[in-house]
C-alpha cells in the first residue's frame, strides 16, 4: 500500500483528513472517488491485513495458547497493534476514583484504526432513534429523519458488503431487496436459542454484518455507487473482484487477509489510493487545527513520530475522524484569539455528552448441547444471529422503568480452542484431570453459551471529556480528562438484561453459570467497555446549543467537519460503526458540493 513521508506532502490539498478507520476511510474514499485531491494522517504506524493477518495459525502456536495478555485483552491473534484500553506515553486521566465513574478509552494506533478489530455487525438506526427526544422526552433529538440516512445505508452496505435478512421488525429497518447478502446458516446453538426463545416472544433472527457471504457483483455495483463517474466504477470494480467470500473458518477480530470482512484497508483505502487522489501520513500524531485572522481553518500541525518532529499541512477543508473523543481533544487544543475555548466550541458543547453502549452478560451450561457429532461450527467469527428489542410497545406505556431498549448478542459453537476452552468448567467437571478430564472436555466444549445485551445510553450532563490541566502526552500533547455517570436509565436496563438472559437460559433446560445480578450498577460494564463512544461534537438544529450541523460542519467553522461518532446526538442500541460510515459519506457528498461551489 503506497504511503508517503512528511516531506513528500503537497503544498495544499482539497481536504484533510485526520484519521483512517470507519470515518476517515469513508470520508477520504468519497472525496477520492470525486477526484478531490485527499492527505490522511494517521496516528498509527502502517498495517497490512493482507500481509499481516494470521488466517491459519491455531491458538496452540501462540504463547498461552492464544489467551489474553495485558497488551492483548482480545487474544494474542487479535488484529489491534500499539493499541488497547492503555497506550504507552498516551495516558488519559478520569476526574474521579471511583470505579464506576471512571471512563475505558480504547484506540487502535495503526492504519484502519478499530476497523481492523471490530466485531463487524451493522445494525440501521431506526426512526425512532433519530428522534427519541420526541418519543418519550428524554434526551436529544437528530436534526435529520431515518430517511435522510437511509439511501446512505444502502451504499455503504452495498460497497463493504453486509450479510443479513429482511424481518420487518419494529424500528428495525430493513434494507432493500438485492442490497443485503445472504446470512449464514445459524449454529446449532442459535438455532435451539431461537426454537425455545418462542415462549418468551424474543424476535430471533439472522444479524446483519460486514462480512461477505459471497463475492460481490463488480459488475453492477460500482455503477449504483458512482454513478456517470467511469473511473471510480473501473477503480472500485477491480477493488471488488479482489475481494473472497468468507469462508467460515478464522475469527474475524485477527483481520482478513482475503478482505471478506471489512476493513477500511482492505475495502476504503485500495480504491481511494488506486485514483490517485489520495497520499497517506503515517505515524502522524495531530496535535492542533490551525486557523486565519478570520478563524477560518487552514491546516493541522501534527508530530512526526518517527522523528519527533513538528509538521504543518494545508488544506481547503479539515475532516476530523480521529474517533469522537480524539477528535475532540483535537478541537479543545486547537486554541487562538477567535476561538479561546478551543475550536468550533462558541456553544461550549465540545466534549460535551458523550456516550458508550449499555452492557452486560451472563452465561450458562445447556445439556443439551453436550457431547454432539464432531462437525465445524466457527462460522463468520462472529454471532450469526441476534434478539433486536423487542418491547417498544411495553417501554413507552412505562411499563418497564427505563426508557431505552437493548438487543442481545450470541455466543456459542465450538470455535477453536484456546488455552482457557477447558477452564472455568470446574462446577461442571468437579475438577476432573488426567484421562477424565479429556473426556468431559470433548463432552462440555460447545454447550455453553453467552448472551450479552448491547443498549441505548441516554446523553447526560455528568459524562463528558475536558483538557486535563496537567498531564500531557509523550509528545507534549494535553490529555483528555474523563467524568462518567449511568442514569438509572441504564443500570435498570442492565438488571433486565441479567433477568432475560437467565430466562432463556432457563427456557433452553440449561443453568446459568452465576447467579444473575439484579442490581443493575453491578451488572453494567464501565463506560467505555464496549468501545462505542460517541457524541462530543453534538450535531443540532442551532449553533447555540450544539457543535456541528446535521452535515456535521461546525457551526464556527464552516471548512471544518467531524464525521466519527461525535457529533452523535443519541446511541442507540444499534452498534454505531454502520452510522458513521453512512453520516461521512452522506457529509462528504455535501462538503464537495460546497467545496466546487467555491463555499468553503
Amino acid at each position: 500500500m503506497p504511503l508517503i513521508t512528511s516531506s513528500k506532502t503537497q503544498p495544499v490539498y482539497d481536504v484533510v483528513v485526520v484519521g483512517s478507520g470507519a470515518a476517515g476511510g469513508q470520508t477520504a474514499y468519497t472525496c477520492a472517488m470525486s477526484g478531490a485531491k485527499v492527505l490522511m494522517l494517521e496516528a498509527g504506524r502502517n498495517y497490512d491485513p493482507v500481509k499481516e493477518t494470521p488466517m491459519f495459525q491455531t491458538n496452540g502456536q501462540a504463547p498461552l495458547r492464544g489467551g489474553n495478555t495485558l497488551d492483548k485483552p482480545f487474544g494474542f491473534y487479535d488484529a489491534t497493534i500499539d493499541g488497547g484500553w492503555a497506550v504507552p506515553g498516551e495516558p488519559y486521566t478520569s476526574a474521579s476514583a471511583d470505579p464506576a465513574q471512571k471512563f475505558w478509552w480504547w484506540r487502535a494506533r495503526m492504519l484502519g484504526g478499530r476497523t481492523n478489530h471490530w466485531g463487524r455487525i451493522s445494525l440501521r438506526n431506526g426512526p425512532y432513534d433519530f428522534k427519541p427526544r420526541r418519543r418519550d422526552g428524554l434526551g436529544l433529538d437528530w436534526p435529520m429523519n431515518y430517511e435522510d440516512v437511509a439511501p446512505y445505508y444502502d451504499k455503504v452496505e452495498m460497497l463493504i458488503g453486509v450479510y443479513g435478512s429482511a424481518e420487518g421488525l419494529e424500528n428495525t429497518p430493513d434494507s432493500p431487496p438485492g442490497v443485503l447478502q445472504p446470512a449464514p446458516a445459524m449454529r446449532a446453538g442459535e438455532q435451539y436459542a431461537r426454537a425455545k426463545g418462542k415462549a418468551l416472544g424474543l424476535p430471533i433472527v439472522p444479524i446483519h454484518r460486514a462480512v461477505l457471504s459471497m463475492k460481490q457483483d463488480a459488475d453492477k455495483i460500482p455503477a449504483k455507487l458512482h454513478p456517470n463517474n467511469p473511473k471510480a466504477q473501473r477503480v472500485l470494480a477491480d477493488a471488488m473482484r479482489g475481494r473472497q467470500a468468507c469462508f467460515w473458518a478464522t475469527p474475524c477480530g485477527r483481520g482478513c487477509s482475503i478482505k471478506a470482512n471489512y476493513q477500511s484497508t482492505t475495502v476504503h483505502l485500495p480504491p481511494a489510493l488506486a485514483t490517485g487522489n489520495l497520499d497517506i501520513v503515517p505515524n502522524a500524531m495531530a496535535r492542533e487545527v490551525t486557523t486565519d485572522a478570520k478563524g477560518k481553518a487552514t491546516g493541522v500541525i501534527y508530530i512526526d513520530k518517527s522523528t519527533g518532529q513538528e509538521h504543518r499541512v494545508t488544506g481547503r477543508v479539515i475532516v476530523l475522524a480521529a474517533s469522537s473523543a480524539e477528535s475532540v481533544r483535537i478541537m479543545l487544543n486547537s486554541k487562538s484569539a477567535l476561538h479561546p475555548n478551543g475550536l468550533g466550541n462558541s456553544s461550549g458543547k465540545v466534549g460535551k455528552y458523550i456516550m458508550d453502549t449499555v452492557g452486560a452478560s451472563l452465561s450458562g451450561h445447556i445439556p443439551a448441547l453436550e457431547g454432539l457429532p464432531l462437525h465445524h461450527e466457527e462460522g463468520a467469527g462472529g454471532a450469526h444471529t441476534y434478539v433486536p428489542w423487542w418491547l417498544y410497545k411495553e417501554q413507552l406505556a412505562g411499563k418497564l422503568g427505563f426508557a431505552r431498549g437493548y438487543h442481545i448478542e450470541f455466543e456459542s459453537g465450538r470455535r477453536m480452542p484456546n488455552g482457557s476452552t477447558g477452564a472455568g468448567l470446574e462446577y461442571l467437571t468437579k475438577g476432573s484431570y488426567g484421562r477424565k478430564f479429556k473426556e468431559d472436555a470433548r463432552r462440555y466444549f460447545g454447550a455453553q453459551m453467552g448472551f450479552a445485551g448491547r443498549g441505548e445510553m441516554i446523553p447526560n450532563d455528568d459524562s463528558f471529556c475536558e483538557i486535563d490541566p496537567i498531564v500531557k502526552d509523550k509528545w507534549g500533547i494535553p490529555v483528555l480528562r474523563f467524568h462518567w455517570k449511568w442514569s438509572e436509565h441504564e443500570t435498570r436496563q442492565a438488571a433486565h438484561m441479567q433477568k432475560t438472559f437467565a430466562e432463556l437460559i432457563s427456557a433452553m433446560g440449561g443453568s446459568v453459570r452465576a447467579k444473575p445480578e439484579a442490581d443493575g450498577a453491578k451488572a453494567i460494564e464501565p463506560g467505555g467497555k464496549i468501545i462505542h463512544e460517541v457524541g462530543g461534537t453534538i450535531m443540532g438544529a442551532n449553533a447555540k446549543n450544539s457543535v456541528t450541523n446535521q452535515w456535521c460542519q461546525t457551526w464556527d467553522v464552516k471548512n471544518l467537519f467531524v464525521t466519527d461518532g461525535g457529533p452523535f446526538c443519541s446511541n442507540a442500541d444499534k452498534n454505531p460503526t454502520l452510522t458513521i460510515m453512512a453520516l461521512a459519506w452522506r457529509s462528504s457528498d455535501y462538503l464537495l458540493d460546497q467545496l466546487n461551489k467555491g463555499n468553503l
